[in-house]
């Protein structure tokens, strides 16, 4: 992304100059999927594609954005029945409104917004987009909100504003990336350790479908249920446990013959799941990444034989990678559609990279878009030129 094309857009949009420039990144997930609503630990990282935004405070009651690479406007106010009509301009507003309940004298504002991480790719673009806006309002109206209450409001605007009861992860990495690092989360205490990860002799690259994933329309809050009824029948003789994250194998094979088959197994998955987050880590201390592949390959598999959230296109490209000899690849994000993530020896990139594309196109008529990526900063104020 160039600032200077998201300052011309904005005076061009506006006739107004003295905007500032604030950016946030998308995200990926080494390893940790669809744990983080159930209280486990997940893995992410800040990546160099994001949103940037133009943003001047205009002194009135009303939010002009500009939707620079869907050349769409929207206009609306800040109250609480003033909700947009685009999809896009609902977290804005969301973002509005949480910092507003949380005592932040957000006023109205222009802004110009574009963005270079993909959407539907499963790397949260609308994350980036909460966190830059909420990183953004609350320097320009003097807010007092920590990175974590940032974090909040932009979960809290997925839920109240766009229909999607996700987890935190995606907004916290958005906030809290550091270059060079991934970040171990624990969803249900909040607490955090960086891990450095700079792979000599790898490279992270993402492989898109080019299947676009709709969360809210997709059967994501049908798994989260899936999670919440393991667990409320679990809770009828341990009440201690509040998440999938606190039961143990023996307690949910005692209660396997009183809950639906497919809820069973999705909960086995995400079980399964924390405890491949945890030797990741490990993994890493020892600097063994062909362990972290393999971890990453059992992911692919959970998702897509017991979570039931792939698509013939996300397994296609995982069987290219093994096949090829890849360390490591599996979906990633939300599912059903979106990227692998593929943790891939230098020398074997090129190879890679060529059959992914041929057999792909071979089988279904298109090739899928190639994303190096770099682990980055977070959500940040930009310098002025």
């Amino acid at each position: 992304m160039n600032k200077e094309i998201i300052q011309e857009a904005f005076i061009a949009c506006y006739g107004a100059r003295g905007a500032q420039i604030y950016t946030s990144p998308g995200r990926i997930n080494l390893i940790g999927e669809h744990t983080d609503y159930n209280g486990g630990f997940v893995f992410p990282g800040a990546i160099d594609k994001g949103i940037m935004a133009a943003i001047l405070p205009n002194g009135r009651r009303e939010v002009r954005a500009f939707a620079i690479d869907l050349h769409e406007q929207a206009t609306f106010g800040l109250c609480k029945n003033d909700l947009p009509a685009q999809g896009w301009a609902r977290y804005i507003f969301g973002i509005c409104r949480e910092l507003i309940k949380r005592g932040v004298c957000v006023g109205g504002f222009d802004t110009a917004f574009a963005g270079d991480v993909p959407l539907g790719a499963g790397m949260s673009s609308s994350a980036a987009l909460e966190s830059t806006y909420a990183f953004a309002l609350n320097e320009l109206f003097d807010g007092r909100l920590d990175k974590l209450e940032l974090a909040k409001a932009g979960q809290a605007t997925e839920h109240n504003y766009c229909g999607v009861k996700c987890g935190i992860m995606d907004q916290f990495a958005s906030l809290f990336g550091k270059a060079g690092n991934l970040m171990r989360l624990d969803c249900r205490s909040l607490e955090y350790r960086y891990f450095p990860f700079d792979p000599k002799g790898y490279r992270l690259v993402l492989l898109d479908t080019l299947v676009k994933h709709e969360l809210a329309a997709s059967a994501y809050n049908k798994r989260r249920q899936s999670c919440e009824t393991v667990v409320a029948e679990i809770q009828k003789k341990y009440p201690q446990v509040q998440f999938l994250r606190d039961v143990t194998w023996p307690m949910l094979d005692e209660i396997k013959p009183s809950v639906d088959s497919e809820d069973y197994r999705r909960s086995r998955y995400v079980i399964q799941e924390i405890e491949r987050v945890l030797a990741v880590c490990e993994a890493l201390e020892r600097g063994d990444y062909e362990t972290v592949g393999a971890k990453m390959y059992e992911t692919h598999h959970g998702m897509s034989q017991l979570y039931e959230v792939s698509c013939g296109e996300l397994d296609f490209l995982n069987a290219v990678a093994r096949d090829c000899g890849v360390t490591g690849s599996r979906a990633m994000g939300g599912g059903f559609g979106g990227c692998t993530i593929n943790l891939v020896k230098d020398d074997l990139y090129g190879k890679f990279i060529h059959s992914a594309k041929e057999k792909y196109l071979a089988r279904y008529g298109k090739e899928p878009k190639i994303y190096d990526v770099a682990i980055s900063d977070g959500a940040k104020r930009m310098a002025k030129s």
